[in-house]
This record gives structure tokens, C-alpha cells and sequence, in this order.
């Protein structure tokens, strides 16, 4: 098994390529200024140098607020080249894994209401924001390529590695007395060294399809930061607030809980609570 990773610069990319090493595992990996996912002839030059036979996709535009005024060039990066990357590797059999979010769901109300487990895999998709739809979008073309895939939904992504909310929490805890965090958004951290290893077990098993990776618990935003310092001994005054209060371009779903049922029946795959998650992750940052 040979592995080409896409977006080695971020978070999540940077995450697969410490695996790879630490495994020694065969592997080729790109970040964004060495390979566009965009642009058609870089991809083929590089598949047709490197001869993968599995894609770790890595590579999103996630700017959530702005891809409200960026429609095209996220459409371009989260959806044409990703169709473009899935019939590439449905001709020439090679496996596709893409990762995906949570904010292809609604996250209503309603939704919260009926589902207290969270988003199964093929619940009804229906984004409200643009950074969401272009997901969404990539999702079906891959659905509809005919390739062989695993698609990986994520949420709250927080690692070692890059930039997340979880980092963000520990460098203003250093800085401010007091902290307001919203508190009426529902959801869970994925960990990257987490759905790293578990789509490790997916590979090795040869499964296919859609999965969810996220840890077990559902929290608020608020509640993350507040165990984030608590387990730093970070002393600050945190205020929960509402959505209202930190109004963004783009709408955030309230609920984005995903189900984690499916890929907690793969041998191998070890799911953890968000608190124990988070312990692991304090352990590996400054």
C-alpha cells in the first residue's frame, strides 16, 4: 500500500504523514503550494509519478465565513476537484479516502429531538451554509463516480498539529481574565490522531462507504474550552452565550452531533470520550 496525502499542510494532513512515519508506512505527501487540488494536470502529474493505491484527501477549503463571499473558489476546491480526483481514481482503481463534516446536516431543532445518538451516515443532507453545500456536493460526486471509497465525516477537528479550536482556547487563556464561548451549539471533537488510526482499521479491512469519526459525549463549545483550561489549570472567567451574541456571515447548525454506531462495530476501532480525547491531545501541545 502506497499513500498520497493531499493537504499535508493542514491539521489533519500533517497528522497522516506522523502516522505514516511512526508505522512506516509507504507514502507521498503534498500541501497545498506543492499540489492544487484544482488544478487537473498537477493531480494526474503527480498520481502518474507517485502511483498511488489509496488517496488521502486531506486537502478543503474550510474558511466557513468566508466561502459565504468565496462560493466559487469553494465550489472549485470542495467540489469540482473532488469529482475530478474520484473519477480519476475510479479509472485507474485506485481508493479514494475523503474526509467530509458534519455541517452537511441542518443540525435543527428538530433534528436534536430525534436523534439523541446523532447523524446516522445516510440521513437526509441539507447544509446551511455555502462552505456545507460545497461539501455536500463533493460527497454526491463521489457517491456517483463509481469509485472505490471511503468517506469519512469529521467534526470540531482538533489535533496536535495546525490551527483549532482547542489551541485557540489555551493561547487566550494566556492572554484575557475573562472569556465569553458560545454555549447552544451541540456537537463533539474529532481528534485527528483518533480518525487517523481508526480509518487505518477501515484500510487494513478493506471497507468501503461512508463513516463517521468523533468521539463519544455531546457538548457545546462552551463546555470544550471549560474542560480545556480545567485540565491546564488555567484559572479565567468563561461566560456562556448564545449563537446570537457572535453573529457570523455564514449560519452554523445547532445540533451536529454524528453517530458513531457504525464505525464502533469495525474491529480494531477503539472510540473515546471527548474528555479522555482531550487529555490525549493537551498531552502532545505546549
Amino acid at each position: 500500500m502506497h499513500l498520497l496525502i493531499t493537504g499535508a499542510g493542514g491539521q489533519l494532513g500533517m497528522e497522516w504523514v506522523q502516522f505514516c512515519r511512526d508505522n512506516e508506512i509507504s507514502f507521498s505527501a503534498f500541501n497545498s503550494s506543492e499540489l492544487d487540488i484544482s488544478n487537473r494536470q498537477e493531480i494526474e502529474e503527480k498520481i502518474t509519478e507517485f502511483k498511488p493505491t489509496v488517496i488521502i484527501n486531506c486537502a478543503a477549503y474550510t474558511k466557513v465565513d468566508d466561502a459565504e463571499e468565496r462560493k466559487e473558489l469553494a465550489t472549485a476546491v470542495n467540489t469540482d476537484s473532488v469529482k475530478f480526483l474520484a473519477d480519476f481514481c475510479r479509472n485507474h482503481d485506485i481508493k479514494l479516502v475523503h474526509f467530509s463534516t458534519d455541517y452537511v446536516f441542518s443540525g435543527s431543532e428538530e433534528d436534536q429531538e430525534k436523534l439523541p445518538d446523532g447523524y446516522p451516515e445516510d440521513f437526509y443532507r441539507q447544509p446551511i451554509n455555502t462552505y456545507g453545500y460545497s461539501k455536500y456536493l463533493g460527497e454526491k460526486a463521489i457517491e456517483e463516480s463509481g469509485c472505490n471509497f471511503l468517506l469519512i465525516r469529521v467534526s470540531w477537528l482538533c489535533g496536535r498539529f495546525g490551527n483549532n479550536f482547542v489551541k485557540t482556547m489555551l493561547k487566550l487563556g494566556k492572554a484575557k481574565d475573562e472569556l465569553s464561548v458560545v454555549d447552544d451549539q451541540f456537537g463533539s471533537p474529532t481528534y485527528t490522531e483518533q480518525v487517523v488510526q481508526e480509518v487505518h482499521q477501515l484500510l487494513k479491512q478493506n471497507e468501503a462507504g461512508i463513516f463517521h469519526s468523533t468521539s463519544n459525549g455531546v457538548i457545546t463549545w462552551f463546555d470544550l474550552a471549560k474542560e480545556t483550561f480545567k485540565q491546564r489549570g488555567i484559572e479565567i472567567k468563561l461566560n456562556p452565550v448564545s449563537t446570537s451574541e457572535f453573529p457570523t456571515k455564514a449560519k452554523r447548525p445547532a445540533f451536529s452531533k454524528l453517530s458513531t454506531k457504525k464505525i464502533s462495530k469495525i474491529d480494531g476501532v477503539k472510540l473515546v470520550d471527548w474528555k479522555v480525547g482531550l487529555t490525549n491531545l493537551l498531552e502532545n501541545i505546549e
